[in-house]
């Protein structure tokens, strides 16, 4: 480590933990993109808020960009540092550091792994209800910066729904205390909420004060098989007419394929085109009866073609695997990735009109889909051919992006649904955003961080 700038900042956070080996700047300078190739300056492991304070104020002094970074997981390359930037991970910051009773709050550091916060809910009898595959290796602090969603968003919502409080330090080196834990509090504007999707660019949340629910109910899962596509949201609006739906998930043969592929079993003796994996509150029979009932309306109806219903926690944790593993199946493939929604009203046009585009212009490619149908978020994934040199596959794809943006566009949906902004995506992002939206954000931007020194190129450019 020979820069000489560290003996500044090392001096103003002498237990800071900071690292220049070639191995931790790879692991810790990319996402899940894999697009870019990792240049950090340097991976900065901060354990207190002081020393996030030091090292931040410290980058202002030597014009030092940083990427805060959580678990890594995401899709959009919003913790990319390829061009010299500070890297700043929060994973020695992990600690669960208050349980209020009486309010049902957690307050944790933002560097603790979901995983971590659903057992420290447990422990205390109720749950944090946001959830995704990822949940082992994501981190809260991650999540808020995303404002991210995942599997059970058609019954709890997303991120922002269950954050109390925040503690951030912003890219001025300024620490702000957001809400404080309040249930109301009228008094001017909720900057928690201008920092929660924010993608570290205003800031780094150092702590969280999470909401907790009581206990899920008991559950059951159901697989359904879908004959056609055209089906799929009457099939959504039988069963949400007559159940308390937790989750309604979609994906296609393609993607079981790859799941079986990657050794799950399969779950019918004939392959179908489509799949949902319905859960569902189940605590007596009436629950399950309903559940029957939904189906055999469909089935009458021509919408499903089979279907199975959990018997067990082993089986349904089977028929969910069919669903979750669909990312780590795909994952050799080195997929270009959308992650798009709509209101759900407009999905089945959006859908339509969606499926015709991608088969149009990827005739040459394999494009898996799944999503959260409930909620109106679809991820697209398009495989990459062995062959194919990455920068090629990567132009064709970007230009059928533009084709679905105006798309999105045209149906008043979103190019991002729960993954950000980030690099892969920037380009986009007037197709969400109006121009007056955008100079509103550059301006919130230069207030809280006016050197731009935080996660720059990320988001927007400013």
């Amino acid at each position: 480590m020979t820069d000489p700038r560290f003996d500044a900042l090392l001096a103003a956070a002498p237990g800071l933990r900071l690292t220049t080996e070639r191995s931790d700047l790879e692991h810790y300078g990319c996402d899940w993109t894999r697009r870019w190739t990792p240049a950090p300056l340097a991976i900065a492991l901060p354990a207190s808020i002081g020393e996030v304070q030091a090292l931040v104020r410290w980058a202002n002094e030597h014009d030092i960009a940083i990427v805060p970074s959580g678990g890594r997981t995401g899709l959009s390359g919003g913790a990319v540092a390829a061009n010299g930037e500070l890297v700043v991970s929060l994973e020695r910051m992990n600690r669960v550091l208050a349980f209020d009773p009486v309010d049902r709050s957690l307050t944790v550091q933002a560097g603790i792994a979901l995983q971590a916060v659903h057992d420290a809910a447990r422990e205390h009898g109720l749950q944090y209800p946001v959830d995704f595959g990822a949940r082992g290796s994501c981190t809260i602090g991650g999540n808020i910066a995303t404002n991210a969603g995942g599997i059970r968003v058609i019954r709890y919502g997303n991120t922002r729904e269950w954050i109390a409080g925040l503690t951030v330090v912003t890219g001025a080196g300024d620490l702000l205390e957001l809400n404080r834990g309040l249930l109301k509090n009228s008094s001017g504007y909720d900057l928690r909420h201008l920092l929660i999707g924010s993608e570290g660019t205003l800031g780094i949340v150092v702590e969280a004060t999470l909401r907790l629910a009581e206990p899920a109910p008991p559950t059951n899962v159901m697989l359904l098989a879908l004959p056609s596509f055209e089906g799929l949201m009457q099939v959504f609006a039988a069963f949400r007419e007559r159940l308390q739906l937790e989750a309604f998930e979609f994906f296609t043969d393609r993607a079981l394929r790859h799941v079986l592929a990657h050794g799950a079993q399969a779950p019918f003796d004939e392959v179908h085109p489509y799949y949902v994996v319905a859960e569902f509150a189940a605590g007596d029979g009436a629950h399950e009866a309903a559940a029957l009932a939904a189906f055999e309306h469909c089935l009458d109806a021509g919408l499903v073609s089979d279907g199975v219903i959990s018997q067990s926690d082993a089986q349904a944790a089977q028929l969910w695997r069919l669903r979750e593993g669909i990312t780590e199946s795909l994952a050799r493939h080195a997929p270009y990735k959308n992650d798009v929604s709509v209101r759900v009203s407009a999905m089945p046009a959006f859908l339509a009109e969606a499926q015709a585009l991608l088969a149009r212009e990827y005739p040459q490619f394999e494009v898996v889909w799944f999503g959260h149908i409930g909620d109106g978020n679809l991820h697209i994934n398009v495989l990459k051919p062995e062959a194919l040199e990455a920068a090629d596959f990567v132009g064709q794809c970007e230009s059928v992006t533009r084709l679905l943006a105006d798309t999105l566009a045209r149906h008043g949906g979103s190019i991002s649904a729960e993954h950000g902004i980030g690099l892969v995506k920037k380009a986009y992002l007037e197709g969400t955003r109006s121009g007056a939206e955008i100079a509103i954000m550059r301006g919130i931007a230069r207030v809280l961080d006016p050197n731009g020194i935080m996660n720059p190129g990320k988001l927007l450019d400013r």
